[in-house]
């Protein structure tokens, strides 16, 4: 299973959020280009980045960071965050990042995601913000009636890179992701489903490694020291080898 750490933007600096609400921010770095070269050196070989002001504002705003983090870290990033045009797709791959995340389009115009995803095969991450169960868009400011098991299902047979799955309110709590709902998403899709919201301690990792999902994504625990990266990814290495009848 694949460990994402997360770097989220907000004003050019590093921030969290609790359960996506942006009066409830904690500032840990001016600098994000450090925090990537940070987790790259404690092992991290995928990075998820947020840009946090094109999610509230629906366009891409932290260029200059989003770029300096790319070439900070010298890893595959994926990037999410008020990508919702075409343009903004073309204009966000141009930073550097490997994929996208795109969200609150997804619900408002599924033809477009087919089409996006079909015009640029592998780079489009599906991403579903649920709380309760259901689709959360517009950076989390609203929600809707569509489960998010549902819209999954809607966009499972397209070439997409994968479906990013936020528990709103698990996100920055460090209460513990929530297991059945990662389970069920991984389960009605065929797309690796990657898992955010609420991963606090290195049995969290191992939980949702059993519920079939293909990665994590660990924000506020990394960055409260809650969870050591190099201590995770060798958990995670060790379970790995171990399933596979290599050397404990």
């Amino acid at each position: 299973m694949q460990i994402l750490p997360a770097i989220d933007i907000r004003g050019g600096q590093c921030v969290r959020l609790r359960q996506g609400d942006y009066a409830q921010e904690t500032v840990f770095g001016a600098e994000p280009a450090a925090m990537a070269r940070r987790w790259v050196a404690e092992g991290a070989e995928f990075l998820h980045i947020v840009d946090l002001d094109g999610a509230r504002e629906g366009r891409p705003v932290n260029g200059d960071s989003i770029k300096q983090i790319v070439q900070a870290g010298r890893v595959p990033c994926q990037l999410g965050g008020g990508i919702r045009s075409e343009a903004d797709i073309e204009l966000t791959l141009g930073w550097g990042v490997n994929r996208v995340v795109i969200g609150t389009r997804s619900l408002q115009s599924p033809r477009w995601v087919e089409d996006m995803s079909r015009r640029f095969p592998g780079k489009i991450v599906l991403g579903i913000d649920a709380k309760d169960g259901r689709v959360a868009t517009e950076g989390w400011l609203q929600v809707s009636e569509l489960t998010a098991l549902d819209l999954a299902r809607k966009f499972a047979s397209l070439p997409l890179a994968a479906l990013v799955y936020t528990d709103i309110s698990r996100d920055g709590m460090l209460q513990g992701p929530n297991l059945e709902a990662m389970r069920d998403m991984a389960a009605a899709v065929p797309l690796p489903v990657i898992a955010s919201g609420g991963v606090t301690t290195a049995d969290d990792v191992l939980r949702l490694a059993e519920t079939g999902v293909a990665g994590c994504i660990i924000g506020r625990a990394l960055y409260e020291n809650k969870i050591m990266l190099a201590d995770v990814l060798a958990l995670v290495s060790h379970r790995q080898s171990t399933r596979l009848g290599g050397t404990p």
